[in-house]
């Protein structure tokens, strides 16, 4: 059940109550693909962090471990030793990158597995059979991500088919819920609206999905090309036409200005591999800029990160120890910088629900963003 708290303008405050607990919104989901976030993270630091929702992804634990596995050792949760919500995406946005291995038809799609080649077919039922067996808190409905620069032909065809696919995957789920060996029969099911940049039939798609009544509604198929105004034009366009007294969830979105702006627009789910991906890298956020911590000027550095963070990383160690452990190639460097960006995205978060609560949060993203932008406050 969702309830939205409060309103700042389109921004929305909400709590999503779940059989396996509360998520207060805006929320941002850390991305465990392959139900571990990259970068030598566990649970146990999530919980650390302050993560709310854990999201792992429906094709790559149905080719590794396999979902019959998972589900044989209880479901997702005891599989990963995780409590809280988790949300597993259709496998949708893996047809669409594997693009040169697949091909969609009306009852699915046909690809080829990326680990050992085998053959596989995915569609609205197989989906939905997957995501039960997982037992995730949310599933997400199967659909297709065309690519933003598809014609307006094809698009329309492939919104009209992920609408015929939404409709199976809701009978599939309210059928696997009412199983006796279903290991999560409160399993919820969220519904992606698509239609790359084009307004009209991003609209007309988010009205014939809403009358679907589901438990939540996504916004796919962004961040796959177009240009942070154009997402931005299209989220102006197309949540208004959402049901407000329902999660509104941006999927793969991004980076912290893009989650600012989106906030602003009545989003309140989000996901990105960006925090782990950059982390990585060595690449961490602040609120006065990205660093680059591989850069020269730290080496001698003994500040933490970011002075006044309480994350793990800068609660204990310095730039300069940080930096030597990514130019040794340690895993530990890469772990304190995820680590960090991690905590920085959920504390962000948590700022954010404050503001709108306060009904400040046009003022609070003004000034995140300028202090993330301030002349040299960060390397990139």
């Amino acid at each position: 059940m969702y309830e939205l708290l409060k309103t700042d303008g389109a921004a929305k405050r909400g709590r999503l109550t779940t059989v396996h607990g509360t998520v207060e919104t805006p929320v941002f989901m850390n991305v465990g693909t392959a139900a571990a976030i990259k970068g030598a993270v566990a649970t146990t630091d999530l919980r650390e962090i302050g993560t709310q929702v854990e999201l792992s992804n429906t094709y790559h634990l149905h080719v590794r471990p396999g979902d019959k596995v998972i589900k044989k050792l209880g479901g997702l949760h005891k599989f990963m030793a995780w409590d809280r919500p988790i949300l597993t995406d259709s496998g949708g946005f893996q047809v669409f990158s594997l693009a040169g291995l697949r091909k969609i038809k009306e009852e699915g799609v046909y690809f080829h597995s990326h680990i050992d080649g085998r053959k596989i077919f995915m569609g609205p039922e197989e989906s939905m059979q997957i995501q039960s067996n997982l037992a995730s808190t949310v599933a997400m409905a199967f659909d297709e991500c065309p690519s933003s620069v598809a014609d307006r032909e094809y698009m329309e065809k492939s919104v009209d088919r992920t609408t015929r696919w939404l409709i199976r995957c809701k009978a599939q789920m309210e059928r696997l819920n009412r199983l006796p060996d279903t290991v999560n029969p409160q399993q919820l099911l969220f519904g992606i609206n698509q239609g790359g940049i084009y307004e009209d039939i991003r609209i007309r798609h988010a009205k014939e999905i809403a009358a679907l009544d589901l438990d939540g509604y996504a916004v796919g198929g962004l961040a796959v090309g177009e240009s942070h105004e154009e997402m931005y034009r299209i989220l102006d366009a197309v949540v208004c036409h959402l049901p407000q007294d329902k999660p509104t969830y941006l999927m793969g979105v991004g980076t912290p200005e893009n989650l600012l702006e989106a906030v602003d627009r009545g989003v309140d789910f989000f996901d990105c591999v960006y925090p782990s991906r950059n982390g990585r890298h060595g690449h961490v956020y602040t609120n006065s800029g990205k660093r680059n911590l591989f850069n020269a000027k730290y080496e001698l550095d003994m500040r933490p990160i970011e002075e006044g963070c309480k994350c793990p990383a800068c609660r204990n160690y310095s730039r300069a120890y940080i930096r030597h452990l990514l130019k040794a190639k340690e895993m530990l460097g890469m772990r304190l910088c995820v680590l960090h960006n991690l905590y920085f995205y959920n504390t962000m978060m948590s700022e954010i629900r404050e503001a709108i609560e306060a009904g400040a949060y046009k003022k609070y993203k003004a000034d995140k963003i300028a202090g993330m932008q301030q002349a040299g406050g960060g390397d990139l």
